[in-house]
C-alpha cells in the first residue's frame, strides 16, 4: 500500500482551494491530506483542509521559521508549500529536510533576487530577457520626473510597489483633475497625478515606487515546473485578453520564459508573466510560487500540482506537456465554504513571540471534514 502525502500550505491564496482539489484528484492511488494555516479564519483553504489552524499575528521572520519548523514536526508534513515568509523559510531548506519535509519552494538565492522587482529586472536584463524600461522612485521630485519622461516619450505612466504580489498598489496615472468621472462606476485604477504628489509628499516618509509605461495587452502568464537541477519539466502560457483567456506554446513567451526559470534557479512552480511593449513582449512580473490560476491548466489535461509533489518528493515526472491545448474561456466566481465557527486570533507582540509557539491549546472544533485548532 501506498503511504499517504502530508501537504502544509501556509497563508496561501483563496485560488488555492483548486490547487488542493487537483492533488486530491492525483491519477495515482496515493492518498493526500492537506494541512492549512492562515491569519484569515474565513479563508475558504481553511474549510477545504484536511486540518487547518489559525497563525499567530505578528511574527518576525525568524521566529515564523520557528513556527513552520514546529507545524512540520508536529503534523508530520512531508511537503510544505510556503507563501508567506517564502524567502525566510527556504533560507532554513536543510532544517526543513533534517525534520524529514520538503519545501516546494524556489531556491533561497531566487526567493531574494525576485522579491524586489527592480533586482528581478535587472537580473532579467542580464540574461537578454526584454524588461521594459522602469524608474525606481522614493520622492515626489521622482516620481513627477519619472512621469513626465515617460509622457514625452508618448506612454501613459502606471506605477507599483518595487514588492508586492497580486496587483496590489498598481496605479495608473492620469492628467483629469479629480472629478465626478472617477466617482462614477465601480472603482478603476486610474489615479490623477497632483493627488498622487500630494499623497507622496504628506506620508513623511519615502516610497518605494517603480514607475513605468502602461503595458498592452494580451497578458500572458506562464507556468514552470523546474528541477532542483534547473531542467524545466513544464511551461505553458496562459493567455489574457479582456474577459477571454486561453493557451499558448508560442515560444515568444515560453523561451524568455525558461531562461529565467533555469537560469536564476526557480525551482518547482513559478510564474512569469509578459505584457506588450509596443510589438514586444517584455517581462512584466516574476512570482516565485504557485500561481492563483495555475488550475486552469486542468483544461489543456495537465495536473500541474501533482506534478510538483512529485518533483519535490524526489519522483521525476519527466517532461510534463499539455496533451492538447483547450479552448478559449472566461473565468467567474463561485461559492466555496468556510468554517462555521469563527475562532479569535491571537495577536502577539515581539516579547511574546517565543511563548506563542509552546502555548497550543488541546481543545479543536470539528468543521465539517476539517479539524480546526485554534492557537
Amino acid at each position: 500500500m501506498v503511504s499517504r502525502v502530508r501537504v502544509w500550505l501556509n497563508r496561501t491564496y483563496a485560488e488555492n482551494v483548486f490547487f488542493m482539489d487537483q492533488l486530491r484528484r492525483n491519477p495515482s492511488d496515493r492518498a493526500v491530506e492537506i494541512h492549512a494555516t492562515h491569519g484569515d479564519p474565513d479563508s475558504p483553504v481553511l474549510a477545504a483542509a484536511d486540518t487547518a489552524e489559525l497563525e499567530p499575528e505578528g511574527l518576525s521572520p525568524a521566529a515564523y521559521v520557528e513556527y513552520a519548523l514546529d507545524q512540520c514536526a508536529r503534523r508530520g508534513i512531508d511537503v510544505f508549500v510556503p507563501r508567506e515568509h517564502q524567502e525566510a523559510i527556504v533560507a532554513h531548506r536543510a532544517e526543513f529536510e533534517a525534520a524529514g519535509t520538503a519545501l516546494l519552494a524556489p531556491s533561497a538565492e531566487a526567493a531574494a533576487l525576485f522579491r524586489d522587482k527592480a533586482t528581478a529586472y535587472q537580473a532579467a536584463q542580464s540574461i537578454g530577457v526584454p524588461v521594459p524600461p522602469w524608474r525606481r522612485v522614493t520622492t515626489e521630485d521622482e516620481l513627477t520626473s519619472a512621469v513626465e519622461e515617460l509622457e514625452a516619450d508618448g506612454h501613459k505612466a502606471c506605477f507599483k510597489p518595487a514588492a508586492g504580489a497580486g496587483g496590489v498598489g498598481f496605479r495608473v496615472i492620469t492628467r483629469a483633475p479629480f472629478s465626478l468621472v472617477h466617482l462614477n462606476g465601480f472603482p478603476g485604477p486610474y489615479v490623477p497625478l497632483d493627488l498622487v504628489v500630494q499623497a507622496v509628499r504628506e506620508a513623511g516618509e519615502p516610497v518605494d515606487w517603480l514607475v513605468m509605461p502602461r503595458l498592452e495587452e494580451p497578458e500572458v502568464s506562464v507556468d514552470c515546473l523546474t528541477g532542483p537541477d534547473n531542467r524545466i519539466r513544464m511551461a505553458v502560457g496562459r493567455t489574457k485578453n479582456g474577459r477571454r483567456r486561453g493557451f499558448t506554446l508560442h515560444e515568444q513567451w515560453l523561451e524568455p520564459a525558461r531562461r529565467l526559470a533555469e537560469g536564476f534557479g526557480l525551482h518547482h512552480l513559478s510564474n512569469i508573466q509578459f505584457r506588450m511593449y509596443g510589438e514586444e513582449p517584455v517581462l512584466l512580473d516574476v512570482n516565485t510560487r504557485p500561481a492563483g490560476g495555475l488550475h486552469q491548466l486542468s483544461l489543456c489535461g495537465i495536473n500541474a500540482p501533482w506534478a510538483a509533489l512529485r518533483l519535490a518528493l524526489g519522483e521525476d515526472p519527466g517532461e510534463v506537456a499539455p496533451p492538447f491545448l483547450g479552448t478559449d474561456y472566461t473565468v467567474v466566481s463561485g461559492p466555496r465554504p468556510v468554517r462555521s465557527v469563527s475562532l479569535p486570533q491571537q495577536r502577539v507582540d515581539e516579547a511574546d513571540q517565543a511563548s506563542v509557539l509552546s502555548a497550543v491549546p488541546v481543545g479543536s472544533v470539528g468543521v465539517g471534514a476539517a479539524e480546526v485548532l485554534p492557537l
